[in-house]
């Protein structure tokens, strides 16, 4: 072999080296991109599920807060209409009361009168506290559908009174703002 030709054999394996070394920089190079893109897209990913956990929370906590307003808007409901079936089965005891006191007032025994009327109004006022409510309800007043329970009809005495309650046989009540009894009445025609 001649001198020339080691030397392009020596020159050949550097030439070798350096490309090799040339591929592996730019494959740590190629290697480094993807890592920074998969370091970027796990951050990516991290923020997305931080994200997500963070809506997920948010209507969690609205979802809560919303059961507790409901839940005690229906305690608040219980609470006000909690005795109305025994409130109610007590109303024919109040007209019961409205009509003694009326046949008593037709005779001539005032102690009577008084002692039944403190009862009555005891009793009243006890029902009162509970929230039991009179219905306001009067002959002249326009009939509602709504309101009134008309049990019959009846031609009317004058003009004035078409379509309007002529007499109340029953009053009505409400507990709170639910009407518990409707009214009856009778309606002219």
């Amino acid at each position: 072999m001649s001198k020339k030709s080691k030397v392009q054999e020596m020159e050949e394996e550097i030439d070798k080296e350096q490309s090799v070394n040339e591929t592996e920089l730019k494959t740590d190079k190629v290697n480094e991109g993807v890592a920074d893109k998969d370091e970027i897209s796990v951050e990516d990913q991290l923020k997305e599920d931080l994200a997500k956990e963070k809506d997920k929370f948010l209507r969690l906590f609205a979802e809560f807060e919303n059961f507790k307003k409901r839940t005690s808007k229906e305690r608040m409901e219980l609470f006000k209409t909690a005795g109305q079936d025994v409130i109610v089965s007590m109303l024919p005891i109040l007209d019961d009361f409205d009509r003694a006191l009326k046949e008593i007032s037709k005779s001539e025994d005032n102690e009577l009168f008084k002692g039944v009327g403190l009862i009555s109004n005891k009793f009243r006022e006890i029902l009162k506290n509970k929230g039991l409510a009179e219905m306001e309800v009067g002959a002249g007043d326009v009939f509602d559908a709504e309101i009134h329970d008309a049990v019959t009809q009846i031609p009317a005495p004058n003009k004035k009174l078409k379509g309007k309650i002529i007499d109340v046989i029953e009053k009505g009540f409400t507990l709170g703002d639910k009407i518990i009894r409707h009214p009856k009445v009778v309606v002219g025609n």
